[in-house]
């Protein structure tokens, strides 16, 4: 999440880049956000129903979704910059 919301910046304006919160309550989760995603460049949710939309059941799970819905990318663990950068880039490209 750190290394997503260093580069989160970079493509503001392009993608929107939410991150929902590891159920957890809105105290905690609200003081992990500030500590993970201190740029301010990147939404949060509690919204657990977005997990069960995307079959996940653990983190940390990346989705790369155009504004058309379709899903450019996925992946469970960590990405180095490069590797999400990589991605971010074809996501911006298919913004209308």
């Amino acid at each position: 999440m750190p290394v997503v919301d260093s580069i989160a910046p970079d493509y503001a304006g392009e993608v929107t880049f939410l991150a929902v919160g590891g159920r957890a309550g809105l105290d905690a989760t609200t003081s992990r956000a500030a500590e993970l995603m201190p740029s301010g460049s990147m939404l949060w949710s509690l919204d657990d129903s977005v997990w069960e939309s995307y079959e996940v059941f653990g983190q940390p799970v990346t989705f790369a979704i155009s504004a058309d819905k379709v899903i450019i990318d996925q992946w469970f663990g960590i990405r180095n910059a490069g590797e999400i950068r990589a991605t971010l880039d074809i996501l911006a490209s298919t913004a209308g």
